[in-house]
């Protein structure tokens, strides 16, 4: 688990952490959001803001081509409009199933250029490929067992009640446990601003006072869930290396 989490990477960026921020809360894949933004950035506009509002329709066609209606979703973003905005809102309600992701992202950049406007600040958005809720961001958790086998029903039980009470703790909250093989995966959601190497470790160490079956490094990522294969392949390519997963 890297050191350094998100809150304090804004922190180095901006100087201090921005008041106001947005979490995108669906889950997104990490590379249709680099895909959207890289496109969004490079956009070129060759159309005036009136031509684009007055195309707005073209989203509810069916007729239209799904690369047009990509197109008009960017385009339609990067308008300080309030036509613009609930242009793309109406057709988040019934989209093309392709494009439903993508119009997630332009529903949100859209909002983020809005507040800009109207707040006349700056505006953090902050996306990870799991997303989050309100101000916490989703977190995918590896526990690995110390003997290389199954937890056992004490051990799985332990670890159910130490985590959901130590994120309480730390105002996050267990979403989802489950126990494969020799690992524990975990979603939770997490506070930007809390520690993820304490929140995690302080519950590892608590269920460890009773054997010691954790192992001290585990896997933590908010980019996306992993299956028991991807784990295993990590976990082999690691040792492989001479390494083994960040703490």
């Amino acid at each position: 688990m890297d050191d350094e989490n998100i809150y304090e990477r804004i922190q180095d960026i901006f100087g201090n952490f921005p008041e106001n921020f947005s979490i995108l809360e669906e889950q997104i894949d990490i590379d249709l959001q680099m895909e959207y933004f890289e496109y969004s950035r490079n956009f070129k506009r060759n159309l005036s803001d009136n031509k684009i509002i007055a195309a707005k329709e073209n989203l509810l066609d069916e007729k239209r081509s799904l690369a047009s209606k990509k197109k008009l979703l960017v385009q339609l973003a990067s308008l300080e409009e309030v036509e613009a905005y609930r242009a793309i809102e109406k057709y988040l309600k019934n989209p093309d199933s392709e494009l439903k992701d993508w119009a997630v992202l332009a529903f949100q950049e859209s909002r983020m250029l809005l507040q800009s406007k109207l707040l006349d600040e700056d505006q953090v958005f902050i996306s990870t490929g799991l997303g989050g809720k309100g101000s916490r961001l989703r977190y995918f958790v590896v526990l690995i067992n110390s003997y290389d086998k199954a937890f056992d029903n004490f051990q799985q039980k332990l670890i159910r009640a130490e985590f959901e009470f130590f994120l309480r703790k730390h105002d996050a909250e267990l979403e989802e446990i489950n126990f494969t093989g020799n690992y524990c995966t975990l979603l939770a959601i997490v506070p930007v601003k809390a520690s993820i190497r304490d929140v995690f470790r302080e519950a590892v160490t608590e269920c460890n006072e009773y054997g010691d079956f954790i192992s001290s490094n585990f896997i933590v990522t908010n980019v996306k869930t992993l299956s028991y294969e991807e784990i295993s392949d990590f976990i082999r390519k690691q040792k492989e290396s001479g390494n083994t997963p960040d703490e």
